[in-house]
């Protein structure tokens, strides 16, 4: 057993019930208590809330693998990591929303592998799905969650930094650090397991999953999609109906309510369908009893729950660990709130392990299964390296050049990722805004604006040099994979994918990208406008691209109409424009880089 003083834990725990989230800071910890056997769990568990009676706090985890300390009828694997781990402190210490690495840590950069579409993995993962639809049509179960371990490097920075990637990649959630000296855990998970108040229970199932739209009007229909799909109703229904049913041991009779369904809530990179099971708990129970009438969870293990966990062992071939565990805290006086350990590292040394999966339903297919996993992994892409919302606006004579649109898109941003932009921040940034236009009254300048995801903005201002009257295009050598990602549809500092596409040669002032469907999308750094037929027209936001201030105002205009602009249709180009916010509207030619030939397009 590690030092106890050199123990922590860190947690930033939304409040379910709409209050001010929890936000804490433990060190010191007097006791470490872990269970590394069934027979212990229990006894574990029971010595946390004595101590949370003595008015302590109480920060840990139990890994999937102790189910059967809670129901013998339940297989698992032979863990691969404690079963329970708690660590116990005097005090919890109030903690900011930014960053908790201290001040002037290297920042956190991790390696996931990128799993291929078709390959090996994939042609796994259709046969586990075949064998599932085989176990759903004999009536074994009727819905099973499917999971797959991920490992991964961190490369350099610490865990705690890499926590607080983590945090900006996935906000607010139930978000926990727990250090335990040889191992970390964490965890940004989105899912409530339970919130209990020494009276009240409440358990929030998350199923049914869609990925976020291209565009807030795509958004939005996938939302509406996800709200009014069949089967992503009854893959909630089913588990609901299945935490209803454990809700029951420990509740009062007649005081379990479902007072909210098919609830969703957006995500950075998904949309996510939740659900509310709520009771009023029987005398005498204490979160002990409440955690033993619930774990595992039933949206990480399918319905019924033995029957889906005996394929569990079965189809997956080791230990999950801490994943779909349940990571949590226990409060002076005995009133607990615990995750659902999904979204969630754990780091040993430089090695990462994290788990993904999905609910499988009758109605589920591979494809569309592997495509929410992907969705599901973009939380890692996402906090693999740090970035700021960015916005370049031209500085003239003094004056920002549509200020009001660009803070609008800035704006957007913030909501998307769920990064803090209030009244109090906006303000701050117009200040800064006024103070630069004061310090530079004349002349021609380009203005870059970084946001961060505590609100912060920095502004800075370079001399801008006078744009040419025309400027040279060159097609992109490959499809642009990244067309349709958020780091497309919102401009940030993380530009990689843009490097990667352009192509450098003398005289070439950027670079005309294309997706994998053959559809124009935009340039590196700014639209594209083409004229075809006597009417200028601009790829319309579905094919995969950054909606730019110059552009919106040109619709508005009248000057262009969106259109599907394929690669095939370039013969038909009468000529061709680069516009952005910060050059104007640009006269253009395209043509071919070097060893790319015509033919191609």
């Amino acid at each position: 057993m590690p030092n106890t003083a050199h123990i922590r834990a860190d947690i930033d725990w939304a409040d379910p019930h709409g209050g001010e989230p929890w936000r804490f800071h433990f060190a010191q910890a007097r006791e470490v208590l872990q269970a590394d056997h069934p027979d212990q769990v229990r006894a574990v568990l029971e010595a946390i809330h004595a101590h949370a009676m003595a008015g302590r706090w109480c920060v840990g985890a139990v890994s999937f693998e102790a189910a059967p300390a809670f129901d013998a009828a339940l297989p698992v694997h032979p863990a691969c990591t404690p079963l329970a781990w708690f660590a116990v402190f005097d005090e919890a210490t109030p903690a900011s929303d930014g960053p908790w690495a201290p001040a002037g840590s290297v920042a956190a950069h991790a390696h996931w592998p990128v799993v291929p579409e078709q390959g090996a993995e994939r042609t796994a993962f259709d046969a586990e799905m075949a064998q599932i639809h085989e176990h759903i049509a004999a009536g074994d179960f009727y819905q099973i969650n499917h999971t797959s371990t991920w490992h991964g490097r961190l490369c350099r920075g610490s865990a705690l930094a890499f926590f607080d990637a983590l945090r900006q990649a996935q906000p607010k959630g139930y978000a926990a650090h727990l250090d335990a000296g040889d191992w970390q855990l964490l965890s940004v998970s989105p899912e409530l397991f339970f919130d209990w108040d020494g009276e009240q229970l409440l358990c929030r199932p998350m199923k049914g999953t869609a990925a976020r739209g291209d565009t807030p009007e795509a958004d939005a229909a996938q939302a509406q999609a996800l709200r009014a799909s069949a089967k992503e109703q009854a893959e909630n229904v089913m588990i609901v109906d299945l935490i209803r049913n454990d809700v029951s041991r420990v509740a009062q009779p007649f005081s379990v309510k479902v007072p909210r369904l098919f609830h969703l809530e957006p995500l950075p990179t998904v949309w996510q369908m939740t659900s509310d099971v709520s009771a009023r708990t029987r005398a005498g129970v204490t979160w002990v009893d409440v955690f033993a009438a619930l774990f595992p969870c039933g949206s990480v293990t399918g319905a019924p729950k033995v029957q889906a966990m005996h394929t569990i062992r079965a189809l997956e071939p080791g230990a999950r660990g801490w994943y779909c565990g349940a990571i949590g805290v226990v409060r002076p006086g005995g009133a607990a709130r615990f995750n659902v350990a999904i979204r969630t590292v754990q780091v040993q040394g430089d090695t990462l392990r994290c788990g993904i999966g999905s609910g499988i339903t009758t109605d589920a297919t591979a494809e569309g299964e592997w495509r929410e996993w992907g969705h599901k992994r973009g939380f890692l892409r996402n906090a693999t390296e740090p970035f700021d919302i960015l916005e370049t606006l031209a500085l003239e004579h003094g004056q920002l050049r549509y200020a009001s649109q660009h803070w609008s898109r800035l704006s957007e941003a913030a909501a998307h990722f769920g990064w803090r932009w209030g009244a109090a921040e906006q303000a701050a940034l117009q200040a800064q805004a006024q103070a630069l236009c004061a310090a530079h009254p004349t002349g021609l300048w380009r203005v870059r604006c970084c946001v961060a995801a505590d609100g912060q903005a920095r502004l800075e201002a370079f001399a801008l040099e006078a744009s040419p009257e025309s400027v040279q295009l060159v097609w992109a050598r490959e499809p642009f994979a990244a067309a349709h990602s958020e780091w497309v549809r919102h401009k940030t500092t993380r530009r990689a994918h843009y490097d990667a596409a352009a192509v450098q040669a003398p005289g070439v002032f950027d670079t005309l990208l294309y997706n994998a469907e053959g559809e124009i999308t935009e340039c590196v750094r700014g639209n594209i406008a083409a004229l075809i037929d006597g009417q200028w027209l601009t790829p319309a936001l579905h094919c995969g691209l950054l909606p730019g201030v110059g552009r919106a105002l040109a619709l508005r205009e009248g000057r262009v109409q969106e259109a599907v602009i394929r690669r095939e249709d370039a013969h038909r180009v009468q000529a061709w424009a680069f516009l952005n916010s910060l050059r104007g509207w640009l006269p253009a030619t395209v043509r071919f880089p070097a060893g790319f030939h015509e033919h191609v397009i």
